[in-house]
């Protein structure tokens, strides 16, 4: 066993004082004694869609390696929940127009275990004025992601991935019994479908989900808000931590016996006739 925390924050163009304060939180939830840690997507810069290419790191620049360093001191694993991550082309050349949406996890020793650039946009016009168009400056990776570690294996998903099931039991058949999914989910959207789309991946997966969220409002007009909530859910679909509102943390003892014994007693891997 071991625990678990997800940081919840409500971050801005601050870049230093997103940093500050998400290291705040991690440093308290390791002196609670977490082994991992989970910062929200985006968790260094949210704002307007146009200053995430212009200040798109290298994937070992600055807010990589304060993560890398910050999990090497406390000596446990961090996944920071999203950056924004610069993009090359085939000939090398850095792309001004778009960049990639990147969770990095790094390891008790600073290294870099896994890193996954978000598969699905969010390009969405909901009735009641909500439209953003994430790919007009996020390129989609490509890569379903399992990260192997001493705690076990994490599946790395960001955000909008959540609504996409068939992406989740591709992470299940690669071994995940733990599922991440750091977000910036909509205040919108959150209000109705967070908790009930977070709750069955887990009953699907039948798998730990840790789900850091962005909270509340993240520039002066109120034009970006965050739901919160930031959720851990057991592999039964129990939600067994909900931060609410507010940034802080929410912290969750995390069984791996508990994945194994539901998988036994209602065997879906087993049972599944449609695969593709």
């Amino acid at each position: 066993m071991f625990l678990a925390a997800c940081v919840q924050m409500s971050s801005n163009t601050d870049i230093d004082a997103n940093l500050k304060r998400a290291e705040q939180y991690i440093r308290r939830a390791a002196d609670y004694g977490a082994s991992l840690v989970i910062t929200p997507e985006n968790t260094a810069l949210l704002g307007p869609q146009f200053h995430k290419v212009e200040l798109a790191e290298a994937i070992d620049g600055r807010i990589a390696t304060f993560f890398a360093q910050l999990a090497q001191e406390l000596k446990i694993h961090i996944l920071l929940g999203s950056m924004a991550e610069q993009r090359f082309d085939e000939a090398g050349k850095l792309d001004q127009q778009r960049c990639y949406n990147t969770s990095i996890l790094f390891g008790p020793a600073g290294e870099t275990i896994a890193t996954y650039r978000k598969i699905h946009l969010f390009d969405v016009n909901v009735p009641g004025g909500l439209s953003i168009n994430e790919s007009d400056s996020i390129c989609a990776g490509q890569d379903v992601v399992v990260a192997d570690t001493a705690l076990g294996k994490i599946g790395l998903s960001i955000c909008y991935d959540l609504r996409f099931p068939e992406m989740y039991r591709a992470l299940v058949d690669q071994g995940a019994e733990m599922i991440a999914v750091p977000s910036a989910f909509t205040l919108t959207t959150g209000k109705d479908h967070w908790h009930i789309l977070l709750q069955a991946r887990a009953i699907e997966c039948q798998a730990w989900v840790f789900a850091p969220g962005q909270w509340g409002q993240h520039d002066a007009k109120g034009m970006r808000q965050s739901y919160g909530h930031s959720l851990i859910v057991d592999p039964w679909g129990h939600v067994v931590a909900d931060k609410g509102h507010g940034e802080g943390l929410c912290l969750a003892e995390i069984d791996l016996d508990r994945v194994r014994d539901v998988r036994q007693s209602i065997p879906v891997q087993t049972h599944r006739i449609i695969k593709n």
